[in-house]
């Protein structure tokens, strides 16, 4: 018998945010970074992006170690427009939902995330929120929302689930992590959670919460 579900952790990009990772490749690309996907994928990065995405180094040496990684002379501002250039949109309705599920469950974020896209993200949901009615900080949906670069620690690594569900208090067995990577979703069984992977382009709104 499966137990009620009593909290909600939500991943980010691909789950609330919509993101194309093409086209930040096609925007590195265009600067005269050959090869990119030999740096960054989806689902797999070299240390230089793991480093950003745990805190390890701050956004101007992710910068300065991509110039010196690629050997072009690119400027910061260049950088970032092409990092951030996956982050799309977060959907109305989507947001409409989750106001909605905050009031009938205990609800976190959980993100693979790091400090330039955070800047970039929040911008675009503080400027969608106010169409719509909503408070403009993004976190205010969340009992707490937990990033990767601020946390130290990135999934699928059980130890960063263990450290929210610690430090959020939960009882896995009623929690729910939703995700729309496989990795972090076995990550987050092995940890104890209730697990729904959206794939397929399945829409969260629409997994029957």
């Amino acid at each position: 018998m499966v137990t009620p579900v009593k909290n909600i952790i939500f991943d980010l990009g691909g789950v609330l945010i919509n993101l194309n990772y093409q086209l930040t490749r096609k925007a590195f690309e265009d600067l005269g970074v050959e090869d990119f996907d030999a740096f960054y994928t989806q689902h797999a990065a070299n240390p230089l992006f793991e480093n950003l995405e745990v805190g390890a180094i701050e956004p101007e040496a992710f910068y300065e170690a991509l110039r010196e990684a690629t050997g072009l002379t690119l400027s910061n501002d260049q950088l970032e427009t092409a990092w951030n250039a996956m982050l799309l949109d977060f959907p109305a309705e989507r947001l409409q939902w989750l106001d909605q599920i905050k009031n009938k469950y205990n609800i976190y974020l959980f993100s693979n995330t790091n400090a330039i896209h955070y800047k970039a993200f929040t911008a675009i949901y503080a400027q969608t929120a106010p169409l719509i009615g909503l408070n403009t900080d993004f976190n205010h949906f969340f009992k707490t929302a937990y990033y990767s670069h601020t946390l130290g620690q990135r999934k699928p690594e059980l130890a960063a689930f263990e450290a929210v569900i610690q430090d959020a208090k939960l009882d896995p067995a009623q929690t729910l992590f939703i995700d729309d990577t496989i990795s972090n979703i076995e990550g987050a069984q092995k940890a104890g959670l209730q697990t729904i992977f959206l794939s397929g382009g399945l829409n969260v709104q629409d997994v029957g919460l």
